[in-house]
Formats: structure tokens, sequence, C-alpha cells
């Protein structure tokens, strides 16, 4: 393991050599500065140090030239990655100078005379709080890479500028579109890109809890509130407080639920089950549905004046038939999603296997693509996915015309038997003695067939 390393910064000699034989002392790799001119630099070249950069700067509010305090709005401005964490220090400290030096982003700020104690805690909690927001930036990244809105096509560009415009707002947003087009996508991206983006995104799927347990759910209970319930219980909405607030395929929900979410979104304030003092919250409301509400408001099933107020910025998230040009993009996403978190080798569909991806309606829309990706990756051993290893009713009717033109006899019988073997052991969720059983072979010999027709046993 690497040692950590910390810049020092300080125009007296005696302090820096100090300092640095301390640091070195306890595993830390010190390097000393005279200048906040010199310590600017040293960041910016990482100078004996490098490439790695620092992770900790000791720096003297007292120094010739640039003082500390300039040093250290050079350092917070500046665009280097991981920036190191600041710790002031001075021999004329006061509470003017320490509290401009917090607000320009110091860690802490030390009084001199040092004790080599106090020098080190500090230096060690400043550390542990880097870190901490390295993980939590390293996090949100790997969270928004996931999150991403894939294609090129018009819908998706409009998309994409439509919540450009008005993700900053707190206007209420629903979002229309079909089972599985991603319409959870597109309210973690509006929240990602608004204002609260560093408070909480809760989400609550409608369709999903019971009737009897949704207002539990929403708005929270107190201890023996309701039966079952042995603890006091936080709701969705308080949960949310802050941030925003997903209410996922909204249509589902019943018309009693509906009225009491309607009073939250005017009031801003619940009360949870069994508790008698109002709960105040700051939430932003997001929903989603998959039905014509409009319809839904006459057949009487949708409030609406619920619907009004949830609908004030819609939007529609197109179904994948409406976007086919994105779908090899897609699909080459999600297979190389699947092969990372499988540890398989990356794997690349050929030309006449996006012909049939295209040609395919695909009424469980995205979804269903990353699903169909998942199973390719896990049952299928090549590398170049062809139109005959996509397993879509198009897929095997292209493969067939292809098998009739260009393939012997033997090569036709043995693609047939490999598209059987691979649907039973679909059909047993992998399972080869399951398959077996079902293709009335010996375990043994399926194996044998397997390896011959070059199917891999699912991991």
């Amino acid at each position: 393991m690497k040692p950590t390393k910390v810049l020092i910064v300080d125009d007296e000699p005696g302090i820096r050599d100090s300092l640095r034989g301390v640091l070195e002392d306890e595993g830390y790799q010190a390097h000393a500065v005279g200048s906040g001119e010199e310590c600017v630099q040293e960041l910016a070249s990482g100078g004996e140090l490098a490439p790695a950069g620092y992770e900790a700067v000791l720096l003297d509010v007292w120094l010739p030239g640039m003082d500390g305090l300039e040093t250290l709005q050079r350092i917070r401005a500046s665009e280097m990655p991981g920036l190191p964490a600041v710790i002031m220090i001075s021999g004329h400290g006061n509470i003017e100078t320490a509290v401009r030096a917090t607000k320009l982003g110091a860690f802490d700020f030390l009084e001199k005379p040092l004790t080599i104690e106090k020098v080190l805690v500090v230096l060690k909690n400043a550390l542990e709080q880097r870190r901490l927001h390295l993980a939590l930036d390293e996090l949100r990244d790997s969270g928004r890479g996931k999150l991403q809105l894939i294609g090129q096509s018009m819908p998706i560009k409009a998309l994409r500028q439509q919540i450009a415009l008005m993700a900053s707002t707190n206007g209420r947003v629903l979002i229309y579109g079909e089972s599985g087009t991603g319409k959870e996508l597109v309210a973690h991206a509006i929240h990602a890109q608004s204002a609260r983006a560093d408070a909480p995104f809760v989400e609550l799927n409608c369709a999903a809890i019971p009737e009897e347990l949704i207002e539990s759910e929403l708005f929270g209970h107190r201890k023996g509130s309701l039966a079952g319930a042995l603890d006091d219980k936080t709701g969705k909405f308080e949960k949310a407080d802050g941030g925003t607030l997903f209410l996922d395929e909204v249509g589902d929900m019943s018309l009693k639920t509906q009225a009491k979410v309607l009073r939250v979104l005017e009031e801003q304030r619940f009360e949870p089950v069994g508790f008698a003092e109002p709960v105040q919250v700051d939430v932003r409301v997001i929903a989603s549905t998959n039905k014509n509400l409009e319809d839904e408001i006459e057949r009487g099933n949708f409030r609406e004046d619920l619907f009004y107020r949830l609908n004030v910025i819609p939007f529609e998230v197109p179904p994948l038939r409406e976007r086919v040009e994105d779908i090899p993009e897609l699909a080459d996403h999600f297979l190389r999603e699947f092969t990372t978190a499988y540890g398989r080798k990356p794997k690349e569909l050929t030309p006449e296997a996006y012909a049939v991806l295209r040609q395919y309606t695909w009424p469980g829309n995205v979804r269903e693509l990353k699903n169909l990706m998942e199973r390719i990756v896990i049952m299928y051993p090549q590398i170049r996915i062809d139109a005959r290893h996509v397993p879509l009713p198009v897929a095997r009717k292209a493969a067939d015309r292809s098998q009739d033109r260009n393939q012997s006899l033997v090569e036709v019988r043995q693609s047939a038997e490999r598209d059987y073997i691979l649907r039973k052991l679909e059909d047993s969720g992998g399972n080869v003695s399951r398959a077996a059983e079902a293709l009335g072979l010996e375990r043994s010999n399926l194996y044998k067939k397997m390896r011959v027709l070059g199917i891999a046993p699912r991991e």
C-alpha cells in the first residue's frame, strides 16, 4: 500500500523540517515548500512525488507573496481531480481568519505552537473525510452512468432537451409511457439535474403495494397504530423531504389514497397514521403511468383534481418500436453491462443479428431487450452473436432462410440440434440434468453433445 502524500507549506525552515520529520516517522510521504506560489505549482505538477497527487496540505496563513488564504482559493478553484484536504496553520490566528478559511474550503484551522498529537489527529480526520467525499463522488458518477438515456434518435434527443429545460424547476412531472420504456430512468435523470440532486430520491411503486399498506408506506405510522406495527415507521414523503418522491404507476393508486396524496401536494404536510401532530415537508413529486389517466377519470378510477396537480409538466417516453435506430446502441450497452457482471469475454453482434433486433416489435420495450441480452450472455459462449443466436421468432425465421441457402445438410442438422438443446436448457434454467431428462438423453451424453456443438454449461 502506497504511503499517503502530504504537502507542507510554511516559510519557516525549522517548522517545515520538524513537520516533515514527524509525518515521515508516522508513515506519511511528506514534501515541504516555502511559499504559496510553490505550493500551487507543486500541486499542479505533482513535483517530486509525480505522477500521483497529494492527499493533504498543511498550509500556513502568513506567507511571503501570496498568503495562505489566497493560496487556498487557488487550490479550491483549480480543476485538478481529487483535490487535497487543506489544513490551515497560523501563529496569529483569530476567529475571523478561521471562519474565512473554513468558508473557502479548509478542513480545520491549527494555531501555533503546534503539538504533534493535535496535528496527527486533525490530519487523520481530514484524510478520512476526503476519502469519504471521493467515494461518494465515485458512487454518484457510477449511478449517473447507469441512469443515462441511451440513444441518438429524435425522440430521445427531444426527451433529453425537455429534461434539461425543466429539471431545475420545482414543477411536478407526470411521465407517460408503456411498461418497460424507462419511465423510472427519466425520473432519475430529472432529479439528477435538479437543485435537489444531493437530496434523497425516494421511489414507491403504487402497483406493487397492497391497498391496506400503501397509506403507511406513504405517510408512515406510529407503533401499535396498525395490526403488525411493532415499531414507528417513517413514510416515503418524510424520507424524501428536501428531495424527490417518484410515484411509479400512480394510475393504480386507490381513490382513498389519491385524496390523501392530493392534500399533501396542496399543503406539503400530512399526519402519519396514529400521530396527532402534522409533519411538514418540502418534496417534489414526479409520477408515472402506463395508463391514459383521462380515460381513467371518465371511468371514475382517477381523481381529476389530482390529475391536474400532477400533470404540470407532462413527459412522453417513446416505445422502443418508435426508436428502432437506438436498438444497436442499447443492445451493445447491455451486452457490455452483462459480460462485465458475469465475468465473460466481450461479445459483438453481427449485422444479421442487428437486423433481426430491428425487425422485432418489442412489446416489452427496453426492458425486454435488456433481458434478451442477459440471456444471450448467459447461454452463448461465442464472441460473435449472429441471427441464429437471438432467441426471437423473427431471428429463427431469418436463420432458417440463411441456413437453407448456405449450409450443408450436416450443418443444418447440427444447427437445429443446437437450437433445440439451447431451448431445453433455457426451459430448465440452465440445469443440465433436467434438460437431459426432457431430451431423453443420459446426462453424460448431453454433455458430449454440448461440447461438440459449442454450448457452454451455465455458470
